[in-house]
């Protein structure tokens, strides 16, 4: 039961194959969303400052561009999450792809930088505890 349970979780499973096929646009995503979160850092303090001075009618020359990267980070992961892949670490790139591993629910574990998926983990434990997928060595 411990098994239906946990496979109810997750709306898709993934092969190897299918989380392999999925890195090259995996990588577009979390490259622009890094990119994004880059230009959000960039402009925070002027945005800060604008809302501080919004009651006397504030503005920044940089608010564009933030709601620009609210809206890359926001559509970016939202289209990642759709594909049924779990994102764990923006920073990292850090990603996880449920799995069936003998009869049960396990993550196929990726970072961005990574050309393929070698590795999996328990879904009770994370990246540091993450093992190489057997016969990748």
């Amino acid at each position: 039961m411990a098994h239906d349970d946990e496979y109810g979780r997750h709306e898709r499973m993934f092969t190897l194959s299918e989380a392999n096929r999925l890195i090259p646009q995996l990588n577009s995503k979390l490259t622009s969303i890094q990119q994004a979160k880059a230009v959000l850092s960039r402009t925070k303090e002027d945005i800060k400052k604008a809302s501080a001075q919004a009651e006397y009618g504030g503005g920044s020359t940089v608010g564009h561009l933030y709601i620009l990267g609210l809206q890359q980070v926001s559509t970016n992961l939202q289209a990642i999450q759709e594909l049924g892949i779990l994102v764990k670490d923006l920073d990292l790139g850090l990603c996880d792809f449920p799995h069936l591993r003998d009869g049960r629910v396990v993550y196929l574990c990726w970072k961005l930088g990574e050309q393929e998926v070698r590795w999996w983990h328990e879904t009770t434990t994370g990246y540091k505890d993450r093992c190489l997928l057997e016969g990748l060595a």
